[in-house]
């Protein structure tokens, strides 16, 4: 019995609202812990239902009128999801914020942007955080989509096959925040889809912290010198004093894998169940619980050490000396006189060879000596080699200019409001 079934008599009403009553009582003992479980009765369900009978009498027995366990535990999973996905997309929000505040206040920082790990082309530290914003918005954008498989209403399904007790379920949708009801009770007692497309979405949110994290863990080396760990976010060699490892970020990176573990195995406890509810189904926990407990642990640290993070901004910029840095600028030079891509690539490539083979830095090879390699090189050549211009011209949608990046960090903030 319970609120929904149509056309329900006022002694059921008064018996509904007995029944309210003394749940919410069985709800704070369990939550003080004074509550008593029989370990003879099976489950939770079984217990509870036991207790209000024996407190109320017979009201208490029609507690599972027009339900089973397996629509109860489906609707439970459901409510549970919905509400995570909302925590988690909470602190999503939370770590974006701060990636933008940092990308704010270093927004004149100018770093190598790199493929395969090797220095490519002049970018921003703050183009490089707006890009982890892309990342991580994709992620709150499969998590909305989540949401939206996620909020239906199962209850009223029963074990399979529903009920001859004809229920009101689109008022009890309405009653539990659900937007819509299931079509099929045979499927709805057995879909588990949205616990695997949720633990999917934290799965995906923890590869770009992972990723994220081992760029922040190679440029905090020696090697790198780009940024410092807060102390609070790092920890010290037992044995060499000189050592400051980055542990939260390695510890995310780690934690990954454990993400990627829970994913697995609820998609491979599901792959071979027949249709409709199996005890196997209820493995679906262990996983859940972990990857949700694991993800906002990681979403949590993450947004607290970022703003902790302490830039060198003399060694990022010094790092864009390189004047092959701008090998590509200067095969776009040509093309802008007219030379076809191709052929300007292939002209700067032999220009680099040469400048290697003589030791001399590219932008240190005379006009006289870059013009036995095209006629299009002028004296106008030596402005491709300055950063700050190089970045101003990169002017298209997505490109790192400053005015972009203002407009980006404009952007962001407009929608994290």
């Amino acid at each position: 019995m319970r609120k929904g079934r149509l056309n329900q008599p006022a002694a059921e009403l008064d018996e509904r609202r007995q029944i309210e009553s003394e749940l919410r009582v069985i709800e704070k003992e369990i939550e003080s812990g004074k509550f008593k479980w029989d370990a003879s009765l099976e489950d939770v369900h079984m217990n509870i239902e036991a207790a209000l009978t024996k407190r109320i009498g017979p009201a208490g027995a029609k507690l599972h009128t027009a339900r089973s366990r397996n629509d109860q535990v489906a609707l439970d999973l459901r409510l549970y999801v919905k509400a995570e996905i909302a925590d988690v997309a909470g602190r999503l929000r939370h770590l974006q914020t701060a990636l933008v505040d940092v990308a704010e206040r270093h927004i004149d920082v100018v770093m190598p942007g790199y493929t395969h790990l090797q220095r490519a082309q002049p970018i921003t530290f703050s183009h490089y955080l707006l890009g982890q914003m892309e990342a991580f918005e994709r992620d709150a954008n499969r998590l909305r989509d989540c949401l939206a498989r996620t909020d239906v209403l199962p209850l009223g399904s029963g074990a399979l096959a529903g009920s001859t007790i004809v229920l009101d379920r689109e008022g009890i949708a309405r009653e539990l925040g659900f937007s819509s009801v299931s079509q099929n009770s045979v499927d709805a007692v057995g879909d588990r889809d949205f616990v695997c497309e949720f633990l999917f979405c934290l799965a995906m949110i923890g590869l770009h912290l992972s990723r994220l994290s081992e760029d922040l863990i190679i440029w905090s080396t020696t090697e790198f010198g780009f940024l410092e760990f807060s102390d609070s976010f790092s920890t010290h060699s037992s044995l060499m004093p000189q050592k400051k490892n980055p542990d939260m970020a390695e510890l995310t990176r780690g934690k990954t894998g454990r993400l990627y573990g829970n994913l697995m195995s609820i998609l491979t406890t599901m792959k071979a169940l027949p249709s409709s509810y199996n005890r196997d189904i209820q493995e679906d926990k262990r996983a859940l619980f972990d990857s949700v407990d694991t993800i906002k642990s990681a979403l949590d640290v993450f947004a607290a050490m970022l703003p902790e993070l302490k830039i060198n901004r003399e060694r990022m910029n010094s790092s864009t000396r390189d004047p092959n840095l701008f090998a590509t600028d200067l095969a776009e030079y040509l093309v802008k006189k007219g030379v076809p891509f191709r052929e300007a690539h292939q002209i700067v490539g032999e220009l680099v060879v040469r400048s290697v083979a003589k030791s001399v830095p590219l932008d240190q090879i005379g006009i006289a000596e870059m013009k036995r390699f095209s006629p299009h090189f002028e004296n106008d050549v030596a402005k491709i080699f300055d950063v700050r211009g190089s970045l101003a011209r990169r002017r298209a949608i997505g490109a790192p200019s400053p005015e972009n990046i203002a407009g980006q960090i404009k952007r962001w903030r407009k929608l994290l409001a």
